[in-house]
């Protein structure tokens, strides 16, 4: 699959700080390979999306909006019915944008954040006005665009800190870590996302080969087989608590009860179905 950078292939006015999008789809995406050169506010309209990124995976509909940090993503995008479509306002704003912010709320950084590169939040009354000022604005010309947009980029900042706090605002500005801890804290995010090893090797802007060679440096096994015994100890946690196999095989990562119970067997000695006789 082709991967994709955002906003860059959108053809944007480029000076500007802030740009505006209304997207519009008649086709299903899954698990698309996005860059995104800035961060974004994603207004979902119509249809359900997910991302996953390197430390975090969301999926929302249109009672939510996200807000995203400039880096590699894997994206979807579903439809609700064959006769609908996907529809998102986009809001693009640089880093830049961001830091100006933070200087004007004259504010201190909060201690020991954890940040996220993607955050949900809900639509509320303001919101829904908000994105349909945003619908106005954007027929306007583009000179009158750009300058309106940076003072509504201010004006969701501070509506959005006010009501949940500064720390995803912080969360934007916020480097990656070393490359070390960025790659380990990847697998451990997505050991259960059911992502190929190609998909991995893009969340840490690896090729497949460099993935390979450092995931068996820093665990000392082969993705496959790491990423197997992972979800069959979740599947044995799950059948513990009374689940079915036909329950937990979906949920565990495997496509079929058939190969998960073989898989189950070669590492535990019995089928799910005798699981507690271990």
């Amino acid at each position: 699959m082709q991967t994709i950078t955002l906003p860059d292939e959108m053809n944007l006015e480029k000076s500007q700080q802030v740009h505006l999008v209304n997207y519009s789809s008649t086709k299903d995406v899954s698990k698309q390979q996005i860059i995104l050169n800035q961060n974004i506010i994603s207004f979902l309209l119509e249809g359900r999306k997910e991302v996953i990124f390197d430390n975090t995976a969301l999926s929302i509909d249109p009672s939510k909006f996200i807000i995203m940090r400039s880096g590699n993503c894997l994206m979807t995008e579903k439809k609700i019915s064959e006769t609908s479509n996907y529809k998102s306002v986009l809001l693009f704003f640089s880093s830049e944008m961001v830091y100006n912010f933070i200087r004007k709320l004259e504010t201190e950084k909060p201690e020991a954040i954890e940040p996220k590169s993607v955050y949900a939040f809900d639509f509320d009354r303001f919101l829904k006005r908000f994105v349909d000022s945003l619908a106005v604005i954007s027929e306007l010309s583009q000179s009158v665009q750009g300058k309106l947009l940076e003072v509504k980029f201010e004006e969701i900042m501070l509506y959005l800190t006010d009501k949940y706090g500064k720390e995803f605002l912080y969360a934007l500005t916020t480097n990656s870590d070393q490359n070390a801890q960025k790659f380990i804290r990847t697998i451990e995010n997505s050991h259960l996302n059911k992502l190929s090893i190609k998909e991995l090797a893009f969340l840490c802007n690896m090729s497949v080969s460099t993935f390979k060679r450092e995931f068996e440096k820093h665990y000392g096994e082969s993705p496959i087989k790491w990423f197997q015994n992972k979800r069959l100890e979740y599947a044995h946690a799950l059948l513990s608590q009374e689940k079915s196999p036909s329950e937990v095989y979906f949920e565990a990562g495997y496509e079929n009860l058939s190969s998960f119970s073989q898989a189950y067997k070669s590492k535990y000695g019995v089928t799910p179905k005798h699981h507690k006789s271990i």
